[in-house]
């Protein structure tokens, strides 16, 4: 089968797509990613193998209105449909983000089976446009759904790299100590500023009893590198292998991102959860880390309260039995399978 599949913006939305294209490419099935022209995506897809096609896509502002990216949005809606006259594909997967848009749009249109794939707890706001066209509708875990999308909707779980390496073969190509427990930082696929400014003096003190993998991301590697000069533990890195760090660590502090959610429940790990403000991203991480806060698989604490922050720490690091706990119920919600249950869905929506 020709399958399209779409998403971009953000590696929240890059690696599930990619995943799944991947799997269905070793199916022998011919699979094109369409993008954003300038994403994350340009430089991560194709190396892998996989056709890519970079389209116009404008970004949705909450705050501001830009005249600029709406025409840029346009162009884009122009432009799908002429690529999709070209590939004319018998399916399309978007995984959301305004790169995802116009091919899923414009296929919609035209009588193209979409599956959307959503990865937090509510809708994001192109696949709530893009949802009651739809023919199926992909959870990555149980969401808020008006009534006339639930027929249509399955939890599948969410797409993540299922390789687990050796704890110490991970350690040792990470240049960590084999004995002393990891506590892995992750800031999501471009790093966290805030989590880059908060944490460091926070986990000094178990600097003792624990070492750290701080993944900064490009912007911020310089800067932590130098703070942190000298600080025996604390290890800096401006990116990291997800399944080698994950591999590596006991326990885990990070935003709360769907993908790094499911990468967390995969490998079974404890975390404290440190979302972004409803006022970057309209709640979505916050209601992410309510859903596995709910569910005991995690705590969680404001990145605006250092106090907060320090006693989430010391209940993370300070208790193995809080540990395990969390690493119980964190498994239970693992999304193992999910890349081949959504190339299923995808392929029988195709037939």
């Amino acid at each position: 089968m020709r399958i399209a599949v779409t998403g971009g913006g953000s590696g929240g939305h890059i690696f599930p797509a990619l995943a799944v294209a991947l799997h269905l490419q070793q199916e022998g099935h011919e699979v094109h990613y369409v993008g954003a022209e300038g994403g994350m995506e340009t430089r991560i897809v194709p190396p892998s193998g996989v056709p890519f096609h970079a389209l116009p896509a404008g970004k949705y502002n909450r705050r501001t209105l830009q005249p600029r990216e709406a025409y840029k949005a346009l162009a884009g809606l122009w432009a799908a449909g002429r690529l999709l006259k070209e590939l004319a594909p018998q399916a399309i997967l978007t995984t959301g983000g305004f790169a995802g848009f116009p091919i899923a749009f414009v296929g919609e249109r035209r009588g193209v089976p979409v599956v959307v794939l959503e990865q937090n707890a509510t809708l994001g706001l192109a696949n709530r446009w893009l949802a009651p066209r739809a023919a199926r509708l992909s959870l990555a875990m149980e969401a808020e759904l008006p009534s006339a999308l639930r027929a249509k909707a399955v939890v599948t779980g969410m797409p993540v790299r299922e390789v687990r390496v050796p704890r110490d073969e991970a350690r040792r190509a990470l240049g960590l100590d084999p004995d002393l427990p990891v506590l892995l930082v992750l800031g999501g696929s471009q790093g966290s500023l805030a989590l880059n400014q908060t944490l460091p003096e926070l986990l000094r003190p178990w600097l003792s009893g624990w070492q750290v993998l701080h993944q900064t991301g490009e912007r911020g590697f310089e800067a932590m590198r130098e703070r942190t000069r000298g600080w025996s533990g604390y290890h800096v890195r401006a990116f990291v292998d997800a399944p080698q760090a994950w591999s590596a660590a006991d326990a885990a502090v990070t935003r709360a991102g769907a993908t790094t959610l499911a990468e967390a429940a995969f490998h079974a790990k404890p975390l404290l959860l440190v979302p972004l403000p409803a006022t970057v991203d309209g709640g979505a991480q916050e209601r992410n880390a309510a859903y596995y806060v709910a569910r005991r698989a995690a705590y969680v604490a404001p990145q605006d309260d250092p106090a907060a922050l320090a006693d989430r720490l010391e209940a993370l690091l300070a208790d193995e039995a809080s540990q395990a706990r969390l690493s119980r119920h964190i498994g239970e919600l693992s999304p193992a399978g999910a890349t081949e249950r959504l190339a299923r869905l995808l392929l029988e929506v195709a037939r």
